[in-house]
């Protein structure tokens, strides 16, 4: 979908260039991503919504620690991830994921593989679909609120597109900041 006139995808990879040297999409249902010259994967566990894809990202990944980002992410913040990731390795954590006014962003983090796999795993088998449900197995890391607002004060690395209005207001935005 264009976005301020270039794809949306586009725009989050050119977002969080240089910050990983393997990058591999994660699909519910195959389309046309090929003009992105990038490896493709369809969710494993299919109609199982982000976690699914959380679980694919997790295995198809060859290195150990992975980063998450999700693709209507317009404002995802290389900063703020290298933030993660610094917190990641300072720490024995199975994973570093922000916390937000709105909760818990779990597609804005980053993950030790070798752990947070058997526990996304266990909660897709056990029909526990919400992206929270395994963190009390995994050792999570949380980023506080204060945190992240030393990077992202508007917290607008985890606005999200899901919707025409959504869209159209993220556009806006784009425009003013960038």
């Amino acid at each position: 979908m264009p976005f301020c006139g270039e794809p949306l995808i586009e725009r989050v990879l050119r977002r969080t260039s240089g910050l990983a040297g393997e990058i591999i999409l994660t699909v519910s249902q195959p389309g046309d991503l090929a003009f992105l010259g990038l490896p493709v994967v369809a969710d494993l566990f299919p109609g199982k919504g982000p976690l699914g894809g959380l679980y694919t990202a997790l295995l198809s990944a060859a290195n150990p620690e992975v980063m998450v980002v999700a693709c209507d992410m317009p404002f995802a913040n290389h900063r703020l991830l290298l933030a993660e990731c610094d917190l990641l390795a300072a720490s024995q954590a199975g994973a570093v994921i922000p916390v937000s006014p709105f909760g818990f962003e779990p597609l804005h983090a980053v993950y030790r593989r070798e752990v947070c796999l058997p526990a996304v795993k266990s909660a897709l088998i056990n029909g526990q679909l919400r992206l929270s449900s395994w963190f009390s197995n995994a050792q999570v890391r949380m980023m506080t609120l204060d945190e992240v607002a030393e990077i992202d004060p508007q917290f607008n690395a985890f606005i999200n597109v899901n919707s025409p209005a959504e869209f159209e207001r993220a556009e806006s935005l784009a425009r003013q900041i960038g």
